[in-house]
């Protein structure tokens, strides 16, 4: 068989799968608040042997990311923790910043992280839609924050994701800086969730469960950003490729890393004060 007959046939074997995906997913909630306060209620594991789809159970991406944020994140500044889901990244931002806040839209979210991080000194939490307007707003009393946000624009819709754009501009109001981190693979939903290791026997219970709970990502690059980022507004002062890792559990193969885009954003003018 020639390889590109073998192509084919990987690609009609991977859409046999459709009309499953279809059934698992009718069930999710359409409210995205509900979706997510129902999935996190539901979640009995994290970290090893997680639940969790985008729980990789380390803090080694955090860590890829530590350069960029040593050069950019104002250390005496606050960080805040945007869909801080259970907490990992925010208690592991401690080492970035003094005081980390993590904020996330779920409160049965943020009831997790807050009792995972019992004896972590420096870091709370807090249950906020931060894609209300005024969201941002004392975030931090009055002090100027940094803002790490890893895998929520993707899985926003076009609106809420200039929603967020403008609250973020709230938080690092005249001194802070942006930091996020989004999946950014270039395939269809299906072709999505068979990297991630679906196929017609079998899907990883991590991956069914988000299927089964939660919208449907998008992808989130370069061309997404720039829609949403107003250039009057925004100074993009680095980006690139990045590396966003999932449960290991996907499988055996290392197709728990998606192909992922990182940027760093400063105000553009004193104006994102609050």
């Amino acid at each position: 068989m020639s390889s590109r007959a073998k192509q084919v046939l990987t690609a009609l074997r991977q859409y046999l799968i459709l009309p499953k995906l279809m059934r698992l997913s009718i069930s999710a909630p359409k409210d995205r608040t509900v979706a997510w306060d129902r999935y996190w209620a539901g979640i009995t594991r994290t970290g090893a042997r997680s639940d969790v789809l985008w729980d990789s159970g380390t803090d080694h991406e955090l860590l890829g990311y530590g350069d960029v944020l040593r050069r950019h994140f104002d250390p005496g500044l606050p960080v805040v923790d945007v869909g801080c889901g259970h907490g990992a990244f925010s208690r592991a931002l401690t080492a970035y910043s003094p005081k980390v806040l993590g904020v996330d839209v779920s409160a049965h979210a943020v009831a997790r992280a807050h009792d995972e991080s019992a004896g972590v000194d420096g870091v709370s939490y807090l249950a906020r839609d931060m894609t209300e307007p005024g969201a941002g707003a004392s975030l931090v009393e009055s002090t100027d924050a940094n803002a790490f946000v890893r895998g929520v624009l993707h899985v926003l819709a076009p609106a809420d994701q200039a929603a967020l754009m403008e609250n973020l501009r709230q938080i690092v109001g005249a001194r802070g800086t942006v930091f996020l981190a989004e999946t950014n693979f270039q395939g269809n939903p299906v072709e999505y969730v068979a990297h991630l290791g679906a196929s017609l026997r079998s899907i990883p219970a991590p991956l069914e469960l988000a299927i089964r709970k939660l919208p449907m990502p998008g992808r989130f690059g370069p061309e997404e950003l720039a829609r949403v980022m107003p250039k009057g507004r925004w100074t993009l002062v680095e980006d690139g490729a990045a590396t966003i890792e999932t449960n290991p559990l996907m499988d055996a193969a290392g197709n728990s890393r998606i192909p992922g885009y990182f940027a760093v954003l400063k105000p553009k003018n004193s104006d994102a004060g609050r």
